[in-house]
């Protein structure tokens, strides 16, 4: 076998778009119903694809701890559904994000369909080193924008963690950064709190940086003996 009928047929497993997919608009409509589904990071923003590349295993660990943590907490109290990345968020018909978690009010449970129709309540986002602007500033505008209630930024890198939230006047304000053994306090979900270094306390012996990154649901949740 060929490298390039490799190359081609590992594109058709994981449904790789094609190369003219990216040089034009799209509606979140015409996306689902002409692309293949597809098992790379792929979001539109402002009618663009953009496909990133797949995690580090450092972002799948920390993604895959704090699910665990709140949607435990979630669940005990049935405020709600936590919902784990990959899952469309579709803010706008030219606007489609996959935030690493989202948690959603039962109240509103009735945006979530196929995918979720609108903006969460709590999102959360780990950042990686390459896309440090896109988390901090970039999806922040947006999810401001479109009405997320509370934002939290999670950096492994920094060892900290961001919480911003809507003011009275539906901007963004920042609540807190929390760093060590500092607890990251929820304002939305009153007594849900992280402390910041058991939640990144893998960061130093996790740095493997491999490009395979996506890591079994199962895993997120096994618990350490």
């Amino acid at each position: 076998m060929s490298v390039s009928t490799l190359k081609r047929e590992t594109e058709d497993l994981l449904g790789t778009p094609p190369a003219w997919a990216f040089e034009r608009k799209w509606t979140y409509k015409q996306a689902l119903a002409q692309l293949p589904e597809t098992l790379h990071p792929l979001e539109i923003w402002d009618g663009k694809l953009v496909m990133t590349a797949t995690p580090f295993f450092i972002h799948q660990n920390v993604v895959g701890r704090f699910f665990t943590q709140l949607d435990r907490w979630v669940r005990a109290r049935r405020l709600g559904v936590v919902i784990v990345a990959p899952m469309d968020c579709v803010l706008a018909d030219g606007l489609v994000l996959q935030p690493d978690v989202m948690f959603i009010a039962k109240e509103r449970a009735r945006i979530i369909k196929g995918h979720v129709m609108g903006a969460p309540d709590l999102v959360v986002e780990v950042v990686s080193g390459r896309r440090r602007k896109r988390d901090y500033k970039d999806k922040r505008d947006r999810y401001e924008a479109h009405g997320v209630k509370e934002y939290w930024i999670v950096d492994p890198e920094e060892n900290h963690i961001e919480i911003w939230g809507l003011n009275a006047d539906a901007f963004f304000e920042i609540r807190g950064r929390y760093a060590a053994r500092q607890f990251a306090s929820s304002r939305l979900l009153a007594g849900f709190r992280v402390r910041v270094d058991r939640l990144l306390s893998d960061r130093k012996s996790t740095r493997l940086n491999s490009s395979h990154g996506y890591i079994s649901y199962a895993v997120f949740c096994l618990k350490k003996k």
